[in-house]
C-alpha cells in the first residue's frame, strides 16, 4: 500500500495545516489490512482506479454482533418477507438501464441532484475493488433494493445502497444494512465497514451496540462521541470549491 498525502485546508493562526491522507490498493495488498488502517475506497473523479481515502469511518465488531432493541424493531418488518440474491459485479448486468436509472433516481430524490450522476455510478462499480451487487426482491419478483458491498474473507463494507422510497418510512435502508451486516456475520466475518460518519444525517448508523469509529489514529468503541462529533461538523465544513479543485490537483 502506497499512502500519500494532499493539502488542504490550513489556519496559520492557530498554527493549524491540514492534509488529506490517501492510499493506492497494490496487488500484493490484503484488502482487510488497508480498511483496518482507517481508508475507504475512493470514487471522486472518473480515471482514479485503486485508490482509497482516510476518514472518520464506521464498523461493527461482528465478534460481539447482536441485534438490540431498535436493530430488532427494524428487522421484523422486513424479515422472511424479502428475498437476498448476490452477484459478483462482473456477473451483473449493470449496464443495463432500468438498474442505472433505479439507482440515479434514488440518490436524486434522496440525496439531491449531481450527487450521484450516471458517470460517478459507473465509476464506482468499475473501480477495482472485490464488489458485489445485493439484490433484494419481494414476493411478487419485483425488485425494492439493491446494496453494493466490497469484502474478502474476514471483512465486508457497506458501500452503498439504492431503494424504493415508497418504503423509506418504514426504515427499509437501515434493514438491508442489518441483513447484510447479519450475513457477514454468519460468514465468519470479523468487522463489516458502514462507511464515514459525517453529520447527522450518517446518526442512524450509530444505531448498533459494537460500533467502532476511526479517530485519525485507532478505532474507538464510543457511541456517545461519535453522535457529538457528527452533530458538530457543519460548524468545521471547509468547503471553498477552488481551493479543493486546486489541493487535489495530483488526481
Amino acid at each position: 500500500m502506497k499512502r500519500f498525502k494532499s493539502e488542504f485546508a490550513h489556519s496559520y493562526a492557530t498554527y493549524s495545516f491540514g492534509y488529506c491522507e490517501y492510499a493506492e490498493f497494490e496487488n500484493d495488498d490484503v484488502l482487510a489490512d488497508v480498511y483496518g488502517k482507517g481508508f475507504l475506497p475512493y470514487t471522486g473523479t472518473p480515471h482514479v482506479r485503486k485508490t482509497l481515502y482516510m476518514a472518520r469511518s464506521a464498523r461493527l465488531n461482528l465478534k460481539h454482533f447482536t441485534l438490540n432493541s431498535e436493530n430488532r424493531r427494524v428487522a421484523k418488518r422486513f424479515d422472511e418477507k424479502l428475498t437476498r440474491h448476490v452477484s459478483p459485479v462482473e456477473q451483473f448486468e449493470y449496464t443495463n438501464e432500468n438498474f442505472l436509472v433505479f439507482c440515479t433516481e434514488y440518490f436524486e430524490k434522496r440525496h439531491g441532484r449531481g450527487v450521484m450522476p450516471r458517470e460517478r455510478l459507473l465509476t464506482i462499480l468499475e473501480a477495482d475493488f472485490p464488489l458485489s451487487i445485493i439484490t433484494y426482491t419481494n414476493g411478487q419478483n419485483r425488485t425494492v433494493g439493491y446494496a453494493f458491498e466490497v469484502s474478502d474473507d474476514t471483512m465486508g463494507h457497506y458501500w452503498y445502497s439504492f431503494y424504493d422510497l415508497t418504503y423509506a418510512y418504514q426504515s427499509l435502508g437501515m434493514w438491508i444494512m442489518i441483513d447484510c451486516a447479519r450475513e457477514a456475520r454468519k460468514q465468519g466475518k470479523r468487522y463489516y465497514y458502514l462507511g464515514t460518519v459525517y453529520d447527522e444525517k450518517a446518526l442512524y448508523k450509530t444505531n448498533f451496540d459494537t460500533l467502532e469509529f476511526w479517530n485519525g489514529n485507532e478505532w474507538v468503541n464510543d457511541n456517545k462521541l461519535l453522535r457529538t462529533l457528527a452533530r458538530h461538523d457543519k460548524e468545521h465544513i471547509f468547503d471553498h470549491p477552488d481551493h479543493w479543485k486546486e489541493s487535489h490537483r495530483h488526481f
